[in-house]
């Protein structure tokens, strides 16, 4: 009997939602292994040696594992990003690289308004207080009352815009990228970053990364607090000068999904037992939804499937050899 090409999955959450997407691969002619989506070279490198297709976690994928695999024709991203994924190395070797955009976003829009009231209302630290006995509660705001700043106008950004909007809060948008005309900032007037500085109550951050946008040169400007919000990227912070910012109450809150170091030996200044009445952090919740994972497993297989069976991808970030 003829071995059935091998199809590598290293997302962690690939699957676990609502439909059988390991069974729609087996049925499209495939055999499923998974691996540690940490890619480890060692680990993967029997598997990559027959693999015809990838569906790949948050993980590097780098010119290093591109050279163990000679059958590799695909590598599949299960989320949005690319950044983990040599893409030069890629097309070299005639890898199509695929992702799939915009199939998380209303989870992560949904998480960060959750995060947000939760760090306006102080929700996590109220209830620590009553399983420690202290009924006595605080003054908060409410959302309609305060002016929002959304930095990063893409998709989730836009979600974001909408649904603040059913809060009549006053909405202000921060997106370089994008043209002064762009209707969004119908709903969300423009503004600079420092003009979110001295204007917003809260900011909420949905840039792709790569730069730091709150530093302590930001954080210095207004004597305004803020309530920070991040479901983006780590790197959009200054996590000391947040941490610090907290302490002076420049930092009314800050919420994230994501912190620049997943390991808590290492210390990182927003964990520090002092700020956990105003620090709410989240293990990257943002896509976990089944709707989420669903949306994400279904078009990664389906983008890997395309590639494999001779059809053009719809969301290729590599060219896609003819």
């Amino acid at each position: 009997m003829t071995a059935r090409p091998l199809v590598l999955v290293t997302s962690r959450s690939f699957g676990s939602g609502s439909r059988d997407l390991e069974g729609e691969l087996h049925d499209a002619g495939f055999d499923v292994v998974r691996a540690s989506p940490a890619h480890p070279l060692g680990e993967l490198a029997p598997v990559l040696a027959e693999a015809v297709g990838w569906i790949a976690g948050t993980g590097p994928v780098t010119d290093d594992h591109f050279a163990l695999a000679p059958n590799l024709k695909v590598v599949s991203r299960y989320g949005v990003g690319y950044d983990a994924v040599d893409l030069a190395a890629a097309e070299r070797r005639g890898v199509v690289v695929t992702n799939t955009p915009g199939a998380n976003s209303s989870a992560v829009v949904e998480l960060t308004l959750a995060l947000l009231l939760s760090a306006l209302r102080g929700i996590p630290a109220a209830d620590r207080r009553v399983r420690g006995g202290d009924w006595s509660g605080w003054t908060a705001r409410e959302l309609s009352a305060l002016t929002v700043g959304v930095v990063g106008l893409g998709r989730i950004g836009r979600g974001v815009v909408e649904r603040i909007g059913a809060f009549r809060a006053t909405l202000l948008g921060h997106d370089p990228w994008l043209d002064p005309g762009d209707p969004v900032f119908r709903a969300a007037a423009r503004r600079s970053l420092p003009e979110l500085a001295a204007e917003a109550d809260v900011v909420t951050l949905h840039s792709p990364g790569g730069e730091t946008l709150i530093d302590e040169e930001w954080l210095g400007a207004s004597d305004r607090p803020v309530l920070l919000v991040n479901t983006a990227r780590a790197d959009l912070v200054d996590e000391s000068a947040v941490a610090d910012a907290v302490r002076r109450g420049r930092v009314s809150a800050y919420a994230a999904d994501t912190l620049a170091s997943e390991n808590v030996d290492d210390g990182s200044p927003l964990l520090a037992q002092d700020l956990a009445d105003r620090v709410i952090i989240t293990p990257h919740l943002g896509a976990q939804t089944v709707e989420g994972i669903d949306g994400m497993g279904g078009m990664a297989t389906d983008e890997l499937l395309a590639v494999l069976q001779g059809r053009v991808p719809r969301f290729p970030v590599t060219a896609v050899p003819a």
